[in-house]
């Protein structure tokens, strides 16, 4: 990912600070049939800088065959507590790196690769992303209700939180 201003840079850093919480992504793939299926998958990331989502996921599944025949997916995380809501768009393909794995690995990872590493089922999944959007409600409960209240009888759209779309290169 090649960062080129300030203003990116502070974008990927807020990305990440809004899905870095959030464990759990929902990886969405076209399925052979053509329909698009989605998983819940644990995102194993310490950092976004190099604009890259990692999974682990089994060989036991189609998810790795999927991708394999195509690569273009949705990872999606929200986190309705704090009103924060992603959306990742990115080419997904199997990478085979033993030291990446290595480093990536974690005890809840054991849970299902018990192997670990060696684990004959493990696959990593590596996501690199095109563009993401986000929205950031910053705003309480209660004056969301007001903002809406207030769009609803004069016809305005609400205007509540941050929503920015962000692309990298």
């Amino acid at each position: 990912m090649s960062t080129t201003t300030l203003e990116e840079r502070l974008d990927y850093k807020h990305l990440w600070s809004l899905i870095k919480d959030m464990r759990f992504g929902m990886l969405a793939h076209r399925h052979a049939d053509g329909g698009l299926h989605a998983h819940p998958l644990t995102t194993q990331n310490k950092s976004l800088d190099e604009g890259v989502l990692y999974f682990f996921v089994s060989r036991a599944t189609e998810v790795g065959r999927r991708l394999q025949a195509d690569g273009d997916v949705n990872v999606s995380y929200s986190d309705p507590q704090k009103d924060h809501y992603v959306s990742i768009a990115g080419k997904a393909t199997i990478n085979n790196d033993r030291a990446k794995k290595e480093r990536l690995f974690n005890m809840m990872t054991k849970a299902w690769f018990p192997q670990g590493v060696d684990d004959p089922n493990l696959e990593l999944v590596e996501v690199r992303i095109t563009h993401a959007e986000f929205w950031d409600v910053k705003e309480s409960k209660t004056k969301q209700l007001v903002k809406m209240a207030s769009a609803a009888m004069t016809g305005q759209p609400p205007r509540m939180g941050e929503h920015k779309e962000v692309h990298f290169s």
